[in-house]
């Protein structure tokens, strides 16, 4: 089965992070029929170099569009994934490894479920050495518990999915939602009741350091975590209660110093490493 890779990029990403993220999306097992590369507005001297050099020495393999200003991660990929020539699409971040089968395991998934429209899997996190794992993200395999998680937390790893395009178009894809631009997508592909599931390897190898947290921390980080909840509430995917409980629980996280929420993300909601 023939496949497109989407991804996309800005200005504030690292160059060499790039090229590890591409070589590992070029190394796989089973290769993809093509890359849709979107520059998210104008980027940094560095960053078209790598692009150029990667677009040149794999001739044929880039479909690389760039867009005239930053319109945020959802635009971008809403604009990408109309851009993919497969019904198979693979996201991945510009910062992050992928294994070398990942793509391999989720056409497997697909082969044997013609019904499947969005796989995921699990990540190892790491800080700065990709082979020095700090912990894991893990997310539940079959829908029922996927349906359940997705009350409380994103059930799916973002960087890991594949999906079909016909069914993401199907939902309006990717749309303007600030930090959650994929668990929305998700939200309303669960409420529509296509097959989805994760597989139980991990996927991606990807970066965890203070930037993440930095990310999902202060009041803007907050101020959009409520507004989201609202959205899910009023489409009846939260009941009130839940969406009372969930607004209180992730204000106090979003707002608490970083050392304290580091210690909430490695005690509670990730898996740590041990050693075997």
């Amino acid at each position: 089965m023939e496949f497109s890779v989407l991804m996309s990029v800005y200005y504030k990403e690292n160059p060499e992070y790039l090229k590890l993220s591409l070589d590992s999306v070029i190394k796989q097992t089973v290769p993809t029929a093509e890359i849709v590369l979107i520059k998210d507005g104008p980027l940094t001297k560095e960053l078209d170099d790598v692009i150029e050099e990667y677009d040149k020495k794999h001739s044929g393999l880039f479909r690389i569009f760039a867009l005239e200003k930053n319109m945020g991660l959802g635009k971008a990929l809403n604009f990408g994934v109309q851009q993919c020539k497969y019904d198979l699409i693979a996201r991945m971040d510009t910062d992050d490894i992928a294994v070398r089968n990942r793509f391999e395991l989720q056409l497997q998934e697909f082969s044997q479920d013609k019904g499947l429209v969005l796989c995921g899997g699990q990540i190892a996190e790491f800080a700065s050495d990709p082979q020095i794992i700090s912990g894991y993200r893990k997310v539940p395999f079959t829908q029922e518990a996927i349906l359940k998680f997705a009350k409380k937390r994103n059930p799916f790893n973002h960087m890991t999915v594949m999906f079909r395009k016909q069914a993401i178009l199907d939902v309006a894809s990717y749309q303007d939602m600030p930090y959650f631009e994929d668990y929305w997508l998700w939200v309303r592909i669960l409420q529509k009741g296509y097959v989805v599931k994760n597989v139980e390897q991990v996927l991606v190898n990807v970066r965890a350091g203070a930037e993440m947290l930095a990310r999902r921390g202060g009041w803007i980080y907050a101020k959009f975590n409520f507004k989201f909840l609202q959205i899910l509430y009023k489409i009846k995917f939260l009941s009130l209660i839940e969406f009372y409980y969930l607004s209180f629980s992730k204000f106090i996280i979003a707002l608490v110093p970083k050392h304290i929420k580091s210690k909430i993300y490695k005690i509670c909601l990730r898996e740590r490493f041990i050693k075997q």
